[in-house]
């Protein structure tokens, strides 16, 4: 009864999904990026499209905040500061972003970016600069308002600007935030009723510290190399896999 009181879903996909957010918390941790695209593959079985993208963006946040206070050591600030004004920015577009481009090209994009910086020659030092970042912190916001999956594109950006693990994990958990926190506001513009959803996010969100605590305790035991490997092949699958959605969403499948 009480699982089932906590969303308009059935008692036993709240619960697997409470499940969910351990794990997806405690792969983000762990491997670095992956966690926040496994959840809205998750959610999109059993959750309304209207709900999607904003309780996805809810558990996220709660999600990054954990991730956040756990590494906090280890953020760049400066970086999050140049990112910060990008992700208003984006953010109010989003907000009143009236026109989209067809379905599928959104992801073909975010894909063929991730793709570039895994394999490719590297971003130029230019675009690492504060100027690069804030063009990145309102790109990345609008897309992800719009398609919710530009942690792969937040995560390659930073690949390139961080070195070590606890810093890149740190950045962009709190990168990830601001971004997340302007739903609330994004959502909240176009009429979202949050309440019908809020104690399944709560109880999500709690179960994702545990997720992230339990991801943290094992990143510390990995080399920076293996982190490396393991985040580069993530971010590699996570673009493939956006390559395939785009191109069925292109072709009307």
């Amino acid at each position: 009864m009480l699982l089932e009181s906590l969303s308009p879903l059935s008692g036993g996909i709240n619960l697997v999904l409470v499940l969910l957010s351990v794990f997806t918390s405690a792969f983000t941790a762990a491997v670095g990026v992956g966690g926040g695209v496994l959840m809205i593959m998750a959610l999109a079985q059993v959750m309304p499209a209207t709900a999607l993208i904003p309780v996805h963006g809810m558990v996220q946040l709660g999600s990054n905040v954990g991730r956040t206070a756990l590494t906090w050591r280890h953020v760049d600030l400066a970086m999050l500061a140049a990112f910060l004004p990008g992700v208003v920015l984006g953010a109010l577009a989003a907000a009143w972003l009236l026109v989209r481009l067809p379905a599928g090209v959104l992801e073909l994009c975010i894909a063929a970016f991730v793709l570039f910086t895994c394999w490719g020659p590297g971003l130029p030092k230019r675009a690492l600069g504060r100027g690069g970042v804030l063009v990145a912190g309102a790109v990345t916001t609008l897309l992800s308002s719009l398609v919710g999956a530009s942690g792969p594109m937040v995560a390659a950006f930073i690949k390139q600007s961080q070195s070590g693990r606890l810093a890149k994990v740190a950045t962009f958990s709190a990168c990830m935030l601001l971004q997340h926190l302007t739903k609330a506001f994004v959502f909240g513009v176009a009429g979202f009723i949050f309440r019908d959803w809020l104690p399944l996010m709560l109880v999500m969100v709690a179960a994702g510290f545990l997720g992230t605590w339990l991801g943290l305790r094992l990143l510390h035991r990995v080399s920076d190399q293996r982190f490396d490997a393991l985040f580069q092949w993530a971010l590699t699958l996570l673009a493939l896999r956006l390559v395939w959605l785009g191109g069925q969403r292109l072709l009307g499948h």
